[in-house]
């Protein structure tokens, strides 16, 4: 339904579909989810820290697809950044049945090069604010037994990696609690995932530091169908595309010395 087009018996309005929060909006996986979902029907509360790409995606999603959305200026590093997020959400009466964690960055360089603000900057939107939005939410989901929880994790979960230790243990912490969390709704009408990308066409290593990251590159819209296929199959995490599947199992074979030093000489 277009924003022209009236309801109809079958189509809901504006007001009664159902509700899904992207974090991390801006770059183009939160791109990809936003679309992914707006073609559902589903409106949208997107999050990133610039006011100008999340209001140009905002008008392009709300005309394309008739939905509404609703953008939120937020720096998931900062302390008050998650509680002042569900409360507005909370002010706002929007009840969340899918969220999508996607919000996160790393650092390339060894930890003694790194700032340990940046670092802690990395834990806190890439784990603390992931921890505090799905405690926030689950408990409501789990009263009307349905909702949706996709966060993303990495293949660089699999295996320590010098020279990315923060994101890569970050992302380790993802998909152990994804998986943890997968287990704890089981049954209960909740769907959880982690979503495990390799290197995809996003923005993503231009802000860690290195755009000319080697290897070939997955799209946005195949990791977001990744996750969604898995969630359908009730799966606790999915790795996209079939390169970084061989991968992310072959690190299962190799002593975890071999693979470290391994992830570490393809960083450096």
């Amino acid at each position: 339904m277009t924003a022209h087009q009236q309801p109809t018996d079958r189509t809901p309005t504006r007001d009664e579909r159902p509700w899904a929060l992207v974090t991390g909006a801006t770059g183009g996986l939160g791109h990809a989810f936003a679309d992914y979902l707006a073609a559902r029907d589903v409106n949208l509360v997107l999050t990133g820290r610039r006011t100008e790409v999340l209001a140009e995606l905002a008008d392009r999603i709300s005309v394309g697809h008739g939905v509404q959305v609703v953008t939120e200026t937020v720096d998931l590093s900062s302390p008050q950044a998650t509680p002042g997020l569900l409360a507005d959400l909370s002010a706002r009466r929007i009840e969340i049945d899918t969220l999508v964690n996607n919000a996160g960055f790393g650092t390339l360089g060894t930890v003694a090069e790194i700032s340990p603000d940046r670092l802690a900057s990395e834990v806190a939107v890439d784990c603390q604010a992931l921890v505090q939005l799905c405690s926030a939410l689950l408990p409501a989901m789990l009263a009307r037994h349905q909702g949706t929880i996709i966060n993303v994790s990495s293949t660089a979960a699999f295996q320590p990696v010098p020279g990315f230790a923060g994101y890569a243990a970050a992302k380790a912490f993802v998909l152990s609690f994804s998986r943890a969390l997968w287990q704890e709704t089981k049954g209960s009408g909740v769907r959880v995932t982690a979503i495990c990308p390799g290197p995809t066409s996003t923005g993503f290593f231009r802000a860690a530091g290195d755009d000319g990251f080697p290897g070939r590159r997955r799209r946005p819209d195949q990791v977001v169908r990744t996750a969604f296929a898995a969630l359908s199959r009730d799966r606790p995490q999915a790795v996209d595309g079939l390169v970084n599947k061989i991968q992310a199992f072959a690190v299962r074979l190799v002593p975890a010395r071999i693979a470290t030093a391994a992830a570490g000489r393809f960083i450096g």
